[in-house]
């Protein structure tokens, strides 16, 4: 019999526990406003991510509501992954998730085959108390702390990321074979003539799209031909149970967890050169102007006439200017995927889109796992023509589910809330910037201000501060446009390979083509849980990425970098440095000496006596003075003015 759902007592409110490192937390209350404060002797009972109703108890000093935990409603932690401690014969998990504090205690005979330091999984037997600690048992050894791949392996387990495939998932999809059949092609326009191409990285393996452009009259013919992952992929299939758990592939610097079994990813899907292969069309007449005129959607079969990457064809642009390839051939195809590509662009900026330059970092690894290098990703004008003609196809999508009723999940990036952008406006003035467009403003006033500022020394961290103010792109059935692309409808079709919410768009196309609806969803659900494994797969991405950057600079005690002030706090100043984009922090203990405080524009750190200044943008040389790889902590020393 199942125990009685906890109540929640009159008068209280009800939210989520945000733990923190220093053991006090917070409660994010489910009907918005401001923050719980709870003491750290509050938070003995719970941990973070646990539901709980709580009640007010007075303010802090500095203005924070305080409270008390009256009931736990939910338990969040199940398993937690941590590295195994032992003192005066008590064994315990420190967790890797930094804001669970409290230690799990784990009794001698639950410690399975872990030894001291090791990292490990334990699974929680009995929860905290506000008089005693969690206990657990040992049910996985991951590893040694110091064992290559530990940060990922960490990370997998830490945000529950799925990594096993289902027998049933693998059965299938080895079921299908490597080769498009006869049976496969029927009905299918068959366009494997047709001098599609795909441009990726060096080290890309499942390849989602192809291109291809010719002349049409006055204007152009585009050919966006994607993977027809929908047609191995089916509902109530375990490929399709497997695939939705995961919602998006996880690519981390030395590994990728694919969203589909490699049989298909890499594979029978995979668009790859000189083999017949399935897929879905966005074939679209573009005008002299670069405006899109019309388009059709259909199934096809395709034969790759080429893997090319993006420094080969950025390469060969240029040289592709003056020649005159054959009509049809790679190279003609290559020539009017430019022209197109550059006047997309020419359309991109009179809409307005944002332009933000991202920074990047590209691995490269010794033998024996360590960070061998860390250099900044190289965008050329072939990831821009690849990314313009997806973006074309993705509007495209939008508009012609949107035309059939047809449901489906729009990629939509909503407007900034007006409190961000209260608190943008005030830190551009006090720097003598200002954003157009009053209490709404339109991506073309933060496209104007982006491009106002580009070769400002402070352009990173600016468009760092505008980027912030901007919500995060979420999967939704509510189309409410994409500002920062200007669009007004824009959905997800390319890249169906790694991600769910493409799937579904194809299963919509595939149904509105055959005068059908694709509606057995609940679109409300998907949309959510797709947004939500997005985060998390960034999230782990990025902790994986740190936890890389701080152990290279960890070999790198006591030298001197340069970098850029990438946030100001009261306590110190965040340096990224150049080419690594490792981020750490110089602690206003550091400074030169004198009392230090916040500026009025919010950025600065000011010295009361000294008048001495570090600000938002500002250029310095910092040494590496402390590096803890565990929590991806970095501690600079400020040296002075970065050197030329």
């Amino acid at each position: 019999m199942a125990p009685p759902a906890p109540v929640v007592p009159p008068n209280a409110l009800v939210g989520t526990i945000i733990g923190h490192a220093d053991g006090y937390g917070f409660v994010k209350l489910d009907q918005g406003g401001d923050d719980i404060f709870l003491t750290e002797d509050a938070m003995r009972a719970v941990l973070h991510g646990d539901r709980v109703a709580v009640q007010t108890t007075g303010t802090t000093r500095d203005g924070k509501t305080t409270g008390e935990i009256v009931s736990i409603l939910q338990r969040a932690n199940h398993r937690v992954v941590g590295k195994l401690r032992s003192k005066d014969g008590v064994w315990f998990l420190v967790a890797s998730e930094r804001r669970i504090n409290q230690d799990i205690v784990i009794p001698r005979n639950k410690l399975s085959t872990a030894t001291v330091n090791q990292i490990v999984v334990v699974e929680i037997t009995r929860q905290p108390t506000p008089y005693d600690d969690a206990t657990g048992e040992v049910v996985e050894v991951i590893g040694d702390e110091d064992s290559s791949d530990i940060e990922l392996e960490i990370a997998i387990r830490k945000h529950n990321l799925p990594y096993v495939f289902s027998q049933a998932t693998l059965k299938e999809a080895a079921a299908y074979g490597d080769k498009v059949t006869a049976a496969d092609r029927k009905g299918r326009v068959d366009l494997r003539e047709m001098a599609l191409v795909t441009i990726d990285g060096e080290t890309a393996k499942d390849f989602d799209d192809a291109v291809y452009a010719e002349k049409s009259g006055r204007g152009y013919r585009l050919v966006v031909a994607i993977a027809d992952v929908s047609h191995y992929v089916k509902l109530n299939m375990a490929l399709d149970a497997d695939a939705r758990e995961r919602t998006t592939s996880v690519y981390f610097p030395r590994r990728v967890i694919p969203m589909l079994p490699e049989a298909l990813s890499n594979e029978l899907c995979s668009l790859r050169p000189n083999v017949d292969r399935l897929c879905m069309v966005c074939d679209m007449k573009v005008s002299a102007a670069g405006h899109i005129t019309g388009f059709e959607f259909y199934a096809a079969v395709m034969n790759s006439k080429a893997r090319l990457t993006y420094t080969e064809v950025a390469a060969q642009l240029p040289t592709l200017e003056a020649a005159k390839p054959k009509a049809g051939s790679i190279e003609a195809s290559l020539k009017t995927l430019h022209t197109l590509y550059k006047l997309f662009r020419e359309v991109r900026e009179r809409r307005g889109a944002l332009d933000f330059e991202g920074q990047e970092a590209v691995f490269s690894f010794n033998d024996d796992g360590s960070v061998a290098s860390i250099r900044p990703a190289v965008r050329n004008d072939a990831h821009k023509l690849i990314e313009e003609m997806m973006l074309a196809a993705n509007v495209c999508t939008a508009q012609f589910l949107a035309r059939a009723k047809q449901p489906l999940l729009y990629r939509v990036h909503d407007v900034p809330l007006p409190e961000k952008l209260a608190a943008l406006r005030e830190t551009l003035s006090l720097r003598g910037l200002t954003l157009g467009g009053g209490e709404r403003p339109s991506p073309k006033d933060y496209a104007l201000l982006i491009e106002q500022t580009r070769e400002r020394i402070d352009a990173p961290a600016l468009h760092t501060v505008l980027l912030r103010s901007l919500p995060q792109a979420i999967y939704t059935p509510h189309n409410a446009g994409h500002f920062g692309l200007a669009y007004d409808h824009y959905a997800h079709f390319t890249s169906p390979i790694r991600r769910y919410p493409d799937l579904l768009v194809h299963r919509g196309i595939k149904a509105v083509l055959a005068g059908k609806k694709y509606s057995n969803e609940d679109w409300e659900q998907l949309g959510d849980m797709c947004s939500a494994n997005e985060r998390r797969a960034d999230i782990a991405s990025r902790e994986v990425t740190q936890f890389l950057k701080s152990k290279y600079l960890e070999a790198h005690l006591g030298e001197e970098f340069n970098g850029t002030v990438s946030g100001v706090v009261p306590f110190g100043a965040f340096v990224t440095l150049d080419e690594t984009f490792a981020d750490g922090l110089i602690h206003a203990t550091t400074l030169p000496r004198d009392y230090y405080e916040l500026g009025r524009d919010k950025v600065t750190l000011v010295g009361q006596r000294s008048g001495f200044t570090i600000a938002l943008g500002e250029r310095v040389r910092v040494k590496i003075a402390s590096v803890n790889p565990e929590n991806a902590k970095v501690d600079f020393q400020y040296v002075g003015p970065a050197e030329a």
